[in-house]
């Protein structure tokens, strides 16, 4: 990975799995210049969704999070860029689909809170924590694209 450049992750939620759209979102970021250096589907456990929404774990809607969550497998993607979690953060939009301003992810696919098509990395603390939580090192792909030198400035590569 280069010196500037972040990688963050992403999930596609059930509600994207059901309603076939994750190459029109992977596509977006892919548009953007992220580069996907990791990909894979997984059906998630109780473990994995308490240890990933540990902050949540006492709200009243959690127990229907579970369900939402394990009703189909997920998606996980590692993006690559230069700051990936911001341009990923901005790409998604707010969390409340209705909050979200049209032309980002969230607000052309969304109106709910939690079926909000994607969760992303809130910061690169957290992407790093997520990563790991969800890939092993082996699973992560360092390659340069044909194209970074047309995205990038000389000092941003």
């Amino acid at each position: 990975m280069k010196k500037l450049h972040q990688q963050t992750l992403v999930f596609f939620k059930p509600d994207a799995i059901n309603r076939g759209i994750l190459g029109e979102i992977i596509t977006r970021f892919e548009r953007k210049g992220l580069k996907v250096v990791a990909m894979k589907m997984i059906n998630l456990n109780d473990e994995l969704i308490n240890e990933h929404y540990h902050h949540l774990k006492n709200k009243s809607f959690f127990k229907n999070n579970l369900i939402f969550f394990q009703s189909v497998p997920i998606v996980l993607l590692v993006l690559e860029g230069l700051e990936a979690v911001k341009v990923v953060r901005n790409l998604a939009g707010p969390t409340f689909g209705v909050d979200a301003p049209a032309g980002t992810i969230r607000g052309d696919y969304s109106v709910s809170t939690r079926s909000n098509i994607i969760h992303a990395s809130d910061s690169l603390e957290n992407a790093k924590i997520e990563i790991a939580r969800f890939f092993n090192k082996n699973e992560l792909f360092d390659y340069q694209k044909i194209d970074e030198e047309i995205l990038y400035a000389e000092d941003e590569r």
